[in-house]
């Protein structure tokens, strides 16, 4: 069924994210000024991340952090490089802009799991791994519904119930929830972090709880 499904789903993102791209190119450049006059350079953040089937992509988003180190030459750590300015462009979802170029090139979704770090492949369940039967997204069922304030657990079984009921009705739902969430700005950080905890592959999560199917009627 997802393969059928693939092709309207990529239909969407390509005309979203091309009208996205030129309507919001001042924004991009607005943004972009300012990383480099509050943060320096390099404006942007490339990192290689997982995608469709664990297909690795270098994902690309404004740089929020500042390249500090200690006296032993390693990076502090994120609260510590995490700047005002970085800190409002994270909780507007600012820094998530560059994205929809990775969306335009094929590399993500406007609306899937979101990828996660490269190294966390290996700690996987079988279940977790079922997050990248889709291609990854700028925005997701996890994030409308905890972003950062949900347990590694929690996320993951949002992301393969995601996998399991897509549907076009369901992405336009994420998207307008998407805007209603950047508004509130809650769920920007898990407790005591500057975004999450690095999944360890703890024995939780290997019990994912089971997620209610996202439904057209669901209270939000």
């Amino acid at each position: 069924m997802l393969s059928r499904l693939r092709y309207p789903k990529r239909l969407f993102d390509v005309v979203v994210a091309g009208a996205a791209l030129l309507l919001l190119s001042p924004v991009l450049a607005l943004v972009a000024l300012g990383v480099r006059v509050f943060l320096g350079s390099p404006v942007l953040f490339v990192q290689t991340r997982p995608g469709l089937a664990g297909k690795p992509f270098d994902l690309i988003k404004f740089r929020t952090m500042l390249d500090s180190r200690g006296d032993n030459g390693e990076l502090l750590a994120d609260a510590e490089r995490l700047t005002a300015f970085g800190r409002m462009l994270r909780s507007t979802s600012l820094d998530e802009l560059p994205e929809l170029w990775n969306v335009l090139k094929g590399d993500m979704s406007l609306i899937g799991p979101r990828p996660l770090l490269l190294h966390y492949l290996d700690l996987y369940t079988p279940f977790q791994m079922r997050r990248h039967e889709v291609r990854p997204g700028i925005t997701g069922w996890a994030q409308v519904n905890g972003r950062n304030a949900l347990s590694w657990p929690e996320k993951f079984a949002l992301d393969v119930a995601y996998v399991d009921h897509w549907s076009l009705w369901l992405d336009l739902k994420i998207l307008v929830l998407t805007l209603a969430r950047v508004v509130d700005r809650r769920g920007i950080s898990a407790a005591g972090e500057a975004t999450m905890p690095y999944f360890q592959g703890e024995a939780a999560a290997a019990a994912p709880p089971r997620a209610e199917r996202p439904a057209r009627d669901e209270a939000e």
